[in-house]
């Protein structure tokens, strides 16, 4: 049985720990056996995921993430987050992590949309 609120804490400490520089120790703590990608930028299991966010945080050491909503089905995890990254470039993403039996990250998918500066309905991306 799947610990849904233990796999929204953990999704969100993996991916802050990746983001914030640190995917080696991130995929220590949080990744099971397998990992499977999803981003079409990213390769397929952990030592290109480690590769892809030591780059990112090298080239962009001025980026922040907030966490803007998790939910949690199942062996699923959704996050939504706000990203600033250098030159106020502000993103959306939407991620979503698939939880093995042992409550670890093993497949994750993603989509990100640069916030635009006008809507044509006035609302947030939030």
């Amino acid at each position: 049985m799947q610990n849904t609120e233990q796999n929204k804490a953990n999704a969100i400490a993996f991916y802050k720990m990746a983001y914030e520089g640190q995917p080696k120790k991130a995929v220590e703590l949080y990744v099971g056996a397998e990992y499977i990608q999803h981003n079409p930028l990213v390769g397929n299991g952990v030592k290109p995921f480690i590769k892809y966010f030591e780059k990112m945080s090298s080239e962009y050491s001025k980026k922040s993430i907030e966490f803007v909503r998790a939910i949690a089905q199942d062996n699923l995890v959704a996050l939504h987050t706000h990203q600033i990254w250098p030159d106020n470039d502000e993103y959306v993403t939407m991620d979503f992590f698939r939880f093995d039996n042992n409550g670890k990250i093993v497949e994750h998918w993603d989509s990100i949309q640069q916030i635009p500066e006008a809507t044509a309905n006035g609302n947030t991306m939030y």
